[in-house]
């Protein structure tokens, strides 16, 4: 059912509760995985348009992504990586579509209305913006 996964990783604490969950579906249906990160500081967001050098954010941003699909690929599964800049939930969308993903997981930190509109829904925009099936994974510790 579902061949390539795009994954979408903060570089944080909630990506320590969705890898599992991911790695454990693509190895039981034998998917493909992309680790996306979008950088979104300031220097992501104007690169092209300023001509900028690679920031240190985005720098550590690469670095762990290699690390992370490092970590997977030695679980046997096929795993590419992708730092992407400006927009996440644009550049999710997007990215998935263009790769020919048939799964978009991401974790969910659980904002009630008011933190949704101070710290923004990722996942409300990507989910309204695509056909391409969710899979949400909460966040919270346990």
């Amino acid at each position: 059912m579902y061949r390539k996964i795009l994954v979408a990783l903060e570089n944080g604490e909630a990506d320590k509760h969705l890898l599992p969950h991911i790695t454990q579906l693509a190895k039981q249906v034998g998917a493909e995985l992309i680790l996306l990160h979008v950088a979104d500081g300031w220097a992501a967001r104007n690169f092209e348009q300023l001509k900028l050098a690679e920031s240190a954010e985005m720098k550590a941003d690469s670095e762990y992504l290699e690390k992370t699909a490092l970590a997977i690929r030695g679980s046997g599964l096929q795993v590419d990586t992708l730092l992407a800049l400006g927009n996440p939930p644009n550049e999710i969308v997007k990215i998935a579509a263009t790769s020919g993903c048939d799964l978009i997981a991401l974790a969910s930190h659980g904002h009630k209305l008011i933190g949704d509109l101070i710290h923004g829904s990722t996942i409300d925009k990507v989910r309204h913006n695509t056909t391409i099936p969710l899979l949400v994974v909460s966040a919270k510790a346990k």
